[in-house]
């Protein structure tokens, strides 16, 4: 009898994670205030820009990637189950759709940071790309692991991919003097910083925000970051590219018009018999 009351209060515990607001997380926004079947209503329909840029993305770098690596196609594939566990952890608030929510963003991170990290960096024990990716394959799958008993694992992972890449795109832009990526660069950070302040506001400043009933600046966190992960992704293949690939001579462009002052960013590639490197 004992054994069996402990089935099922491991298997109510077990289950627990996926009920309605389990999370520790409650964003400002309202809860249950357009739907009742939906936490926070805007944050969720928000989240569906991840699957209206992701199919852009990966049609637009899709000549940078058939040269350099298709596995470049696995960032914005992942960032498809972004927006998938976003709407997810924003409908319910749940405690495994906030896992599925940050692991998810960990693993495009890993990603990234296994395919573009450049090698002059990589440390003295690492010899190649292959193992520096099976490295950091390896402690992607410790912090997801770890992340269960500990969720805090997740912010740390997080901040140590974001920060070192942000530190190799910076040192590489140090010789950089094409006004193209510049500009780009520019605009990532802009989107970026933007896109910071929105999460932090939305996070720590809700009771301003509802004094001034608005209370949707995660949603729009949603919406700056996606752009911003366009524009940060280009920019670091473009450097890559010119590292790796130069005879290809790689442009920064903008889709659906080069000339539009807005737009999504790409890499147009060129063949050359000469190797050329732009920055």
């Amino acid at each position: 009898m004992d054994t069996f009351l402990t089935g099922i209060l491991s298997y109510e515990k077990i289950m627990g994670v996926f009920s309605y607001e389990s999370s520790e997380v409650d964003w400002c926004e309202d809860n249950y205030k357009h739907s009742e079947n939906v936490v926070e209503y805007f944050n969720t329909m928000s989240s569906f820009i991840f699957f209206m840029v992701a199919p852009v993305m990966l049609y637009l770098l899709h000549p940078y990637a058939r040269e350099r690596n298709l596995a470049v196609h696995l960032v914005w594939f992942m960032m498809i189950f972004v927006g998938l566990f976003s709407i997810y952890f924003h409908m319910t608030l749940s405690f495994m759709g906030q896992m599925l929510d940050e692991l998810s963003i960990m693993w495009v991170l890993s990603i990234g940071y296994s395919l573009w990290f450049p090698r002059k960096h990589f440390p003295y024990f690492v010899k190649d790309r292959t193992s520096f990716s099976r490295m950091v394959l390896v402690i992607t799958v410790i912090t997801t692991l770890s992340s269960f008993v500990k969720p805090t694992a997740n912010a740390y992972a997080l901040n140590f991919f974001a920060l070192h890449i942000l530190y190799s795109v910076i040192v590489e832009l140090k010789r950089c003097t094409d006004q193209r990526v510049l500009r780009l660069a520019r605009a990532f950070i802009g989107l970026w910083v933007l896109a910071i302040v929105c999460w932090l506001s939305d996070r720590f400043g809700c009771s301003f925000w509802q004094k001034l009933n608005f209370c949707y600046l995660h949603g729009i966190w949603h919406i700056l970051i996606v752009v911003a992960t366009a524009y940060g992704s280009t920019l670091i293949a473009y450097l890559d590219a010119s590292l790796e690939i130069p005879y290809t001579l790689p442009e920064v462009q903008y889709w659906p018009r080069d000339y539009w002052p807005f737009g999504l960013p790409y890499i147009a590639l060129k063949t050359s018999s000469k190797s050329q490197k732009q920055c």
